[in-house]
């Protein structure tokens, strides 16, 4: 039985995995980010990723508060920080956020205030929706390790 559990979670690991790659939310990158991880450091990729949250989250709040001023937004330091964003989130296969990233600069560069709020509002819904996601297959890879360091004694 317990073989089955820890089939079943694998399965359901790689059913999410094939999921997230299907709908264009990873790419290759977060497989090679993947093979980094062994047994010295079982926890590599989350540890990766939830650093990609940590400042993911500032960069945001960073982008929200330079739309939130009407009268002047600046562009130039939207652009860096939409550039920071671009880079670690292609550091770790978030291919979509990648993306929205690109057309979100585009509109900071060309200082277009209502495609930037469009882009900042896309960009926090693929945000969210990889974190979410993301967090399922943390925790189901958890249950996995978990649940195949637990050993059962066979009855006859």
């Amino acid at each position: 039985m317990l073989g089955f559990g820890a089939d079943r979670l694998r399965a359901d690991m790689n059913r999410l995995l094939a999921l997230l790659f299907h709908q264009g939310v990873l790419d290759e990158q977060f497989l090679q980010l993947q093979q980094l991880q062994d047994e010295t450091s079982p926890n590599f990729v989350s540890e990766v990723v939830n650093i990609y949250f940590h400042e993911s989250e500032k960069l945001l709040r960073n982008l929200r508060t330079l739309l939130m001023d009407r009268e002047c937004s600046d562009y130039k330091k939207m652009g860096i920080h939409l550039n920071q964003f671009m880079g670690s989130s292609s550091s770790i296969g978030a291919k979509r956020v990648r993306n929205v990233c690109v057309a979100f600069r585009a509109a900071s560069e060309q200082n277009n205030r209502a495609g930037c709020l469009r882009g900042l509002e896309v960009l926090e819904h693929e945000y969210c929706y990889l974190k979410n996601k993301l967090h399922e297959l943390f925790q189901v890879e958890q249950q996995r390790v978990l649940g195949g360091g637990v050993r059962y004694p066979m009855h006859n």
